[in-house]
């Protein structure tokens, strides 16, 4: 990528991690974002790691879950996000998903935002976190555009695990003002302390890069707060960051499944559409377009969220 007349490389980073409550219920600003940004502006995810391999295993597996399982409840409450029924367990690894994620990127943007997208709704839609690479292949089966052989193999390869090892390495240098974030915010997002006396990115963070500069938007924020930081730093951008939302339709034939807050920050007009697949959770529906519903894990037999037309 090059500037064009005048204007400066700018590069958009979201440290996130695939199982991350507070990334999920960031998910409406930052698809707004996204779409509003124009082509040149770079858009990277770099996948933090939340739950570790060498992090300590609960002394008690059920009390752990039963702790996260208030606090998913929480930051729902908070975000206006969906959160499953029942939570099964507590995610025992976020590196299978993000591998997995990682590699969905190899076959384009759009596949990478469905896989994605998937590996999230597996804990926050369903209960059951893509905590092992089985689980993590089989929620993303039939997503549309996606050649699941390729991606299997690409998510086991020396390739995809170095750009995922990378990534935990960024997310353990963060910026200098991440360590003291601002208030206004239920989860402001100051860095947070690693087992070896370091720092790593809270997620979701959202740093914002020109030559020379750089802002940082940490923690759980409306998209103004983003959209304000790419204006601040690039103020030459052309873009339209009150770029208008889409037909309800069109929303969900884009980006596959919505949720409510999704639903008002992205779309204008009477909601759902005609068609859309409503999947039940304990905070909120799930919509799904019928060709993102006809392969998704909750439409699955056995699904613990049964989804039913309408509204």
């Amino acid at each position: 990528m090059t500037a064009e007349s005048g204007e400066s490389l700018v590069e958009v980073v979201e440290y996130t991690d695939p199982l991350c409550p507070w990334a999920w219920g960031s998910e409406p600003a930052f698809r707004r974002l996204r779409a509003a940004l124009p082509e040149r502006v770079r858009l990277r995810r770099v996948f933090c790691v939340l739950f570790d391999e060498d992090d300590d295993p609960p002394p008690d597996p059920a009390a752990e879950t039963a702790w996260y399982e208030g606090y998913v409840d929480e930051v729902c409450r908070h975000t206006g996000a969906p959160r499953a029924v029942r939570l099964s367990r507590v995610a025992a690894s976020s590196w299978p998903a993000s591998l997995v994620a990682k590699a969905a990127e190899l076959q384009g943007s759009e596949v990478a935002e469905r896989v994605l997208r998937r590996l999230r709704e597996t804990v926050f839609v369903l209960g059951e976190p893509a905590d092992t690479p089985a689980l993590a292949l089989s929620a993303v089966r039939g997503t549309p555009g996606l050649d699941l052989a390729r991606l299997s193999v690409d998510a086991s390869s020396d390739a995809v695990l170095d750009r995922v090892r990378a990534d935990h390495r960024e997310a353990r240098r963060p910026v200098l003002e991440s360590l003291h974030a601002p208030g206004g915010s239920p989860h402001p997002g100051a860095a947070k302390e690693t087992p070896d006396g370091g720092h790593r990115y809270a997620l979701p963070t959202v740093l914002v890069r020109a030559p020379g500069s750089h802002r940082v938007v940490p923690g759980w924020r409306p998209y103004e707060a983003y959209a304000d930081a790419v204006r601040e730093l690039c103020p030459r951008l052309a873009w339209d960051p009150e770029k208008a939302p889409l037909a309800p339709n069109e929303a969900l034939r884009r980006y596959g499944s919505l949720t409510g807050p999704e639903a008002r920050l992205l779309t204008d007009g009477p909601w759902p559409p005609p068609g859309a697949v409503r999947v039940g959770t304990g905070n909120g529906p799930l919509w799904l377009h019928p060709r993102e519903a006809a392969t998704h894990p909750a439409t699955r037999p056995g699904a613990p969220a049964a989804p039913r037309q309408g509204r």
